[in-house]
């Protein structure tokens, strides 16, 4: 590529197939790209050390470990480089991992042109915007207001897989259950991202009715219907150049998913009344509380639009699995409420009894019980501040760490009935109804001290 001129974009197709090689140099050549085939990952690193490559276009549902070697290579090399993987569906998602590879998106065979045309003028987009490094622009896209809290190990593996991702044009499908701060992790993918001065529009297809969730995404024209005497933009016109968030996607009907697909591939949208399209440039991050698996399995939802979000994949874990979040949380919810008083503290108690608690509503729980603990209470939020049914949940012991096995349930309980009776077995046997023998089973599965050998120790002292 020594012989690159400015304003030059040149691409490194790479597949084994010819037809395929052909069919993407062409229509990348329409689009104005210089471009170089190659045959197989081990030719196409024999370019690596050229400079001047802007994309790399490269086929690793077929080419093993050697794909992702030429990736890799290539990253290390010219690490501006925009890498687009290429994979047959049956390779995803799982079997690759874009934003490991710091891919900028990918193709599924068998991709159509506009597909290829849309992804080419967007690549072209991008590259010839100046690059910015500045500490300062980058350190305020990381402490909006969206903010990410979290010290346990799992949420620090999602901060990690968002890393990876935000700076790509790869969708990413977001999973886990109702509350777990979904759309905030949506909107910190896309304040990380070169979108992110661009619009961020979010949508929610469960809250809005199932006949209205098209004219929302796409819009409509004056009589398209009865009484409508002017058109509106949809919300992914609204979005170009940025991010459209669509949470509870599997909530669309089938028709919805495939002219949601249709757009994506072709990077074209066409409003409700109208004919003619107009080109769109969005990034989409997509969301479910539903298994989407199971969706697709049911028949419910496409398996080509789950290939096609599933390429970056992040699960949000329910708060219950990280009880440890639970303090930096409503330490953040909190300051949120107050923000130019002075700050609000939790009693020992408060937290304890907050950090036990179940929350089977997650994140979105935890601040309203926040909001509402802090408009009660003085300085410190004290237990009695919290909502009631928390306070009712710790004293019934239902509280996230009282949740034992029945195994240890029976050990407490069969320890308790030999402490009624004094320590006599025979009598114990008798009320928990099994024999003997049964009983000695269970004090040394237990490892229940006799209530005799308690009573010398502390006889003792000790």
């Amino acid at each position: 590529m020594s012989d690159s001129t400015e304003g030059n974009l040149y691409a490194l197709v790479i597949d084994h197939e010819p037809r395929v090689r052909e069919y993407a140099a062409g229509v990348l050549q329409q689009e104005g790209w210089k471009v170089v085939q190659s045959a197989s990952a081990r030719e196409a690193l024999r370019h690596a050390d050229e400079p001047g490559w802007s994309a790399i276009f490269c086929n690793v549902s077929h080419g093993g470990a050697n794909g992702f070697d030429v990736l890799r290579e290539f990253k290390e090399k010219l690490p501006g480089v925009a890498i687009v993987l290429v994979a047959g569906q049956g390779s995803a998602p799982g079997t690759i991992e874009p934003a490991a590879y710091g891919a900028y998106d990918f193709l599924l065979k068998p991709f159509g042109p506009e597909e290829l045309q849309s992804l080419a003028r967007a690549l072209r987009t991008q590259l010839s915007e100046p690059q910015s490094s500045s500490p300062t622009r980058r350190a305020a896209a990381c402490h909006s207001d969206l903010e990410l809290v979290g010290r346990s190990q799992a949420y620090l593996e999602v901060l990690k897989q968002l890393s990876r991702v935000s700076n790509t044009n790869l969708p990413v499908l977001l999973t886990g259950e109702a509350g777990t701060g979904k759309e905030i992790v949506a909107g910190a993918v896309h304040e990380r991202s070169e979108r992110r001065n661009q619009p961020f529009i979010s949508v929610n297809c469960s809250s809005i009715p199932p006949d209205m969730i098209e004219a929302s995404l796409f819009g409509y024209v004056q009589g398209a219907f009865p009484g409508v005497d002017r058109g509106k933009r949809g919300l992914w016109e609204e979005a170009n150049g940025g991010t459209l968030f669509i949470n509870e996607i599997t909530s669309m009907s089938r028709s919805l998913q495939d002219r949601l697909l249709r757009t994506w591939q072709t990077g074209e949208i066409t409003r409700i009344g109208s004919d003619q399209t107009q080109k769109v440039n969005v990034r989409v991050i997509a969301a479910s509380s539903r298994s989407v698996e199971k969706e697709v399995a049911a028949g419910r939802f496409r398996n080509d639009l789950f290939y096609r979000l599933g390429a970056v994949s992040i699960n949000l874990p329910p708060l219950r699995e990280r009880p440890e979040d639970v303090p930096p949380l409503a330490q953040s919810f909190a300051d949120r409420v107050y923000r130019l008083n002075s700050r609000t503290r939790f009693s020992t108690e408060a937290l304890t009894l907050l950090t036990r608690y179940n929350w089977p509503g997650n994140i979105r729980e935890l601040e309203q019980a926040v909001v509402c603990a802090v408009s009660m209470c003085d300085d410190v939020v004290q237990v009695k501040d919290l909502p009631l049914r928390l306070r009712d949940a710790g004293a019934n012991g239902s509280a996230a760490e009282e949740w034992v096995t029945l195994s240890k349930i029976e050990g407490r309980y069969v320890a308790r009935v030999l402490e009624h009776t004094g320590g006599n077995k025979q009598a114990a046997a008798r009320v928990l109804a099994i024999d003997r023998k049964t009983l000695d089973r269970m004090i040394k599965r237990h490892q229940i001290t006799p209530l005799h050998t308690r009573h010398r120790a502390k006889a003792s002292g000790n």
